[in-house]
């Protein structure tokens, strides 16, 4: 429920535009293609992130079937234009709405939206609903603003109204600059940019106000879990600073809302399912970047877990988040 697909080819937006730094693809000879960003190489791909076939392929190596899809977060360009980032977005979301409709039991779409414009995430996500999209995938944070700021409200009671699913994936990671020697963003800011979403919604009233809001946070919820016990003590011993905008206690969101399996850990996997319970955890990879699951959950085939367990992670729960039938897939 967690892997990310972009199309072979992207426009050259900056060209278009006439600003800012969109990713843009520059084709090699192996194959391969580096993903530029204002004429700086960001990162090499292969063509598993864009070859259909090839990752349908890959996917019955490790007996997997269905592929939840999004793009990858460096494209969701929030600073763009609103207009700008609009195009952008629906040239992604009719990519991914083209490939579910082709391959209906191989793969399922989460958009994306301009969040920079209220009104304009809002009619995106009405048309991608009409597409066959089944929800979105949205950044830990905004331009540097958190999920909670009211701006943003309008966007989530849309997803609920039009019963769209929420993924949100850290990005635009805190501290980038000055910690990026030994991949610390990705090591160290991913992980706190999950918990600043999560505790975001939570302390917001965001997941108070919107009950039926179905929401996952990417990478077992970050820093989230393992932190519960110090963000749940700051909200009793401060909650002059904590408690201001919802008078619950964080402990209690827990299970109401879906992270994806992804702790490279059985043990730190097994305490997130103590907390959370197996129908509220689900089977992610990030596949296909070398800091996912890319051999798609085998740690917890060779774990102790129960049958009943495993069956959650891998199917159950995230049929729960997405609201699908299985049957769909048969």
């Amino acid at each position: 429920m967690h892997s990310h697909i972009i199309p072979k080819k992207l426009p050259d937006w900056t060209e278009k535009f006439g600003y800012g730094k969109f990713i843009y693809l520059e084709p090699n000879r192996d194959g391969s293609a580096d993903m530029m960003q204002g004429g700086k190489f960001f990162r090499r791909i292969q063509s598993d992130c864009w070859d259909e076939s090839e990752r349908i392929t890959d996917y019955q190596k490790f007996n997997t079937q269905v592929q939840v899809v999004c793009t990858i977060p460096v494209l969701f360009s929030y600073w763009a234009k609103p207009a700008d980032g609009l195009e952008l977005s629906m040239f992604l979301n009719d990519h991914l709405s083209d490939l579910v409709a082709r391959y209906p039991k191989n793969y399922i779409g989460l958009g994306t939206v301009p969040m920079q414009d209220t009104r304009l995430s809002i009619l995106e996500l009405e048309r991608i609903k009409k597409n066959g999209l089944v929800g979105i995938q949205i950044g830990s944070n905004i331009n540097d603003l958190n999920l909670s700021e009211e701006q943003f409200f309008p966007i989530f009671e849309a997803c609920e109204r039009l019963g769209l699913a929420v993924m949100i994936h850290p990005w635009n990671m805190m501290g980038f600059e000055s910690m990026e020697k030994y991949w610390l963003p990705w090591l160290v800011g991913m992980p706190a940019e999950t918990s600043r979403a999560a505790c975001s919604l939570i302390f917001g009233g965001v997941l108070e106000r919107l009950p039926k809001l179905r929401v996952c946070f990417s990478h077992a919820g970050g820093s989230f879990m393992s932190t519960i016990g110090r963000i749940e003590h700051g909200f009793n011993c401060r909650p002059d600073l904590v408690a201001i905008d919802n008078p619950i206690n964080p402990r209690n969101y827990l299970g109401k809302f879906w992270v994806d399996c992804i702790t490279h850990d059985i043990d730190a996997l097994e305490y997130i399912l103590k907390l959370q319970g197996s129908k509220k955890v689900c089977l992610g990879s990030d596949y296909p970047f070398p800091l996912g699951d890319l051999e798609i959950g085998k740690f917890i085939e060779d774990s102790q877990l129960p049958n009943e367990t495993i069956e959650d992670i891998f199917c159950n729960s995230t049929l729960e988040w997405l609201q699908l039938d299985k049957k769909l897939f048969l």
